[in-house]
């Protein structure tokens, strides 16, 4: 097969790796910094540059660029996708979804999101790796009109990738969930960082700060288009959050331990029964 990659940062850098190191597929790509689609093509990464030419020779073209620029280089190339399937690996969905949905109707062409949940702290082409989504899950929002045979297709594509898992979830269901695990770590990881202690934290600070603090390191155009297009359900997880921490708070100011050893108790309880690392 042929696969398009639009977008050659950490992510979609890393679709193109993992292609090339895992499957025997083609993989034409393309990125606006001329600099990255040569050290891409030198590396072996991309086998040739994608262009409107040979745009519809993919069989499959995965979009990773921002939200807003994702909707534009949709409208301006979807009469070159006819016969493919386009995925977009953006971080929200139904920003997307309808308008993308509408093109794909009128041009022939499949449209399925999806969310490589997978990442770093640091972002660019020479950051991405053929092993970023090992041990990871590939999220896949299909709506009524997709087929179960292209469903089919792309699981065991992505399995073949180097995926472990393939999840499938309705666009609102990946919104949702999204603004917790992944939204909301950002916001408070900046919040977090903003104490003047911060400066002066040398000598003091082990695991525990190096986790909180790891995602403040973001790229905050793109951070801003993904939360202010998901703004209804970050903004309810946010809140939420911002009531459980005036519980703390409220402890801390009265001196009460029993109600400060509840919450601890309550939060340690909770991370059980939620799972995870």
């Amino acid at each position: 097969m042929k696969i398009g990659i639009i977008g050659l940062g950490l992510i979609g850098g890393s679709m193109a790796k993992s292609i090339k190191a895992h499957t025997e597929n083609a993989v034409l790509g393309f990125d606006t910094n001329s600099e990255t689609l040569t050290k891409a093509h030198l590396i072996h990464a991309i086998d040739d540059v994608l262009t409107v030419k040979n745009l519809s020779e993919c069989d499959i073209v995965m979009i990773a660029i921002a939200p807003k620029a994702t909707l534009n280089w949709v409208a301006e190339n979807a009469p070159h996708l006819e016969g493919t399937v386009l995925i977009d690996l953006c971080g929200i969905k139904r920003y997307l979804h309808d308008d993308i949905s509408h093109l794909a109707q009128e041009n022939g062409f499949t449209y399925i999101g999806g969310h490589p949940m997978a990442g770093k702290e640091v972002s660019g082409f020479e950051n991405a790796s053929d092993q970023l989504f090992s041990g990871a899950s590939m999220i896949l929002t299909p709506d009524s009109a997709s087929k179960i045979d292209d469903l089919e297709y792309l699981k065991h594509f992505f399995l073949e990738t180097g995926f472990e898992k393939v999840t499938f979830a309705s666009c609102e269901e990946h919104d949702r969930i999204i603004s917790y695990t992944s939204q909301l770590a950002h916001i408070t990881s900046s919040a977090y960082i903003k104490s003047p202690t911060a400066q002066i934290h040398s000598g003091f600070s082990a695991g525990s700060y190096k986790d909180m603090t790891r995602v403040a390191k973001l790229d905050e155009e793109l951070w801003t288009d993904l939360m202010l297009g998901n703004a209804d359900f970050l903004a309810g997880e946010l809140t939420l959050l911002i009531e459980n921490l005036n519980k703390y708070l409220e402890a801390l100011k009265a001196g009460d331990a029993q109600a400060l050893k509840e919450l601890l108790k309550e939060g340690r309880l909770k991370k059980l029964t939620a799972g995870g690392d």
